[in-house]
């Protein structure tokens, strides 16, 4: 019996974090006298691994300030989570994931969240033994580079063409094509319709109801 596949991104996709990542970020640049990006600069970032997020934000920045950069939006990020800005799940988000896992597929995680946040959104959302696998920046190439889906196909013996990478940005999108998996894009996090359209998605889903009847559709070819 073939077990299909399915890995989510969580910003954007799981948990409604544009909060938390756009007022971080803003602290962050300020906190080494940079002038704070907008969050119509920060949403667009958003995905990558941290190293190249920054960049992104200030190219014309001193290679040597990037990591006090780095550094700035880490302690920012941690200590609006210790003064209670939350992350929370999308309405309909548990339910999905919990619903696929009883009706047998396999699930994974592939997030630009360094390991310890990936560990904090288990934790916090109670989804401990729920996904088989889960794999982070830290663990290799961020997206768009294919090689954390592709760990988590390795994880679960998976092949790419039973699974479907869940994600909310064009770089989910990028990353699911190269690896030869199904993308399938969300309408409700950080990227356009147009930028995840342009990312390669096969399919964008506009809320949880949607997204779940291409999930009950998704067939092996």
């Amino acid at each position: 019996m073939i077990r299909k596949l399915a890995v989510f991104d969580v910003d954007g996709t799981l948990v409604d974090s544009r909060r938390s990542i756009g007022e971080a970020m803003a602290q962050a640049f300020a906190a080494v006298g940079l002038e704070p990006p907008a969050y119509e600069q920060t949403r667009k970032i958003v995905g990558l691994s941290l190293a190249p997020a920054i960049q992104a934000l200030a190219p014309d920045l001193e290679e040597e300030r990037y990591p006090a950069l780095a550094e700035a939006y880490r302690k920012a990020f941690v200590a609006n989570r210790e003064r209670g800005l939350t992350e929370p799940l999308y309405e309909g988000a548990k339910e999905l994931v919990l619903t696929l896992k009883s009706d047998g597929w396999l699930l994974g995680v592939a997030t630009g969240k360094v390991r310890r946040g990936v560990e904090h959104f288990l934790e916090r959302h109670q989804f401990g033994g729920v996904f088989d696998a889960a794999y982070c920046a830290e663990d290799g190439p961020g997206k768009p580079h294919p090689h954390m889906l592709l760990l988590n196909l390795k994880a679960v013996e998976a092949k790419a063409a039973d699974t479907i990478m869940i994600g909310d940005t064009s770089f989910d999108m990028m990353m699911a094509r190269e690896a030869g998996a199904y993308a399938q894009g969300v309408s409700w996090g950080f990227h356009t319709v147009d930028e995840i359209e342009k990312g390669g998605a096969h399919d964008i889903a506009h809320d949880f109801t949607e997204l779940t009847a291409a999930l009950a559709t998704f067939r092996s070819p």
